[in-house]
């Protein structure tokens, strides 16, 4: 069978500073680094790492999250068996939500990312203005940049791209 038709490419090792092996488990890899890496779910994942919460719990304490956003989010991670959803028989009903063992072993490498974050906030906020301020010399008023600091990602591709 040719590699093309097996779907792994065979590189360099990770440890050898090569790239890793492109496989069909990629995409899988990219749907779990995706769920991880949203802001809203690491978010939930810190507020969960204690303890159980309610809804309205995570709502106030998860600034500017809409409802609507944050039922999709733990929708999300119940459905990756990070967040296990507790329904209680109360009148009202009360629904809590906790970290599965599986959402408990992510509350490592999210809190060092977390506060990776937190420890580095200056210096992000330093980039930013020096890239924003390079841009701006470069792309004098009236010009229309296609890299700008309100639509970094995917502003030159698309349907949504900018025109010169």
């Amino acid at each position: 069978m040719r590699q093309s038709e097996t779907g792994v490419t065979h590189g360099a090792s990770p440890s050898a500073g090569g790239a890793f092996p492109q496989s069909a488990e990629c995409p899988k890899i990219s749907q779990v680094l995706a769920r991880v890496g949203e802001k809203w779910s690491v978010l939930i994942i810190i507020m969960l790492a204690d303890r159980p919460r309610r809804f309205s719990d995570l709502k106030r304490a998860i600034g500017g999250i809409s409802q609507r956003m944050l039922t999709l989010c733990l929708r999300g991670l119940e459905r990756d068996g990070l967040v296990k959803r507790t329904v209680f028989p109360v009148v009202p009903p009360r629904v809590e939500y906790e970290l599965t063992a599986l959402g408990q072993s992510l509350r490592e490498p999210v809190t060092q990312l977390a506060n990776w974050a937190k420890s580095h906030l200056n210096e992000l906020d330093a980039a930013r203005a020096e890239f924003d301020r390079r841009e701006a010399l470069a792309h004098p008023a009236g010009e229309s940049p296609e890299w700008s600091a309100q639509g970094r990602l995917g502003a030159t591709h698309g349907a949504g791209a900018q025109r010169r």
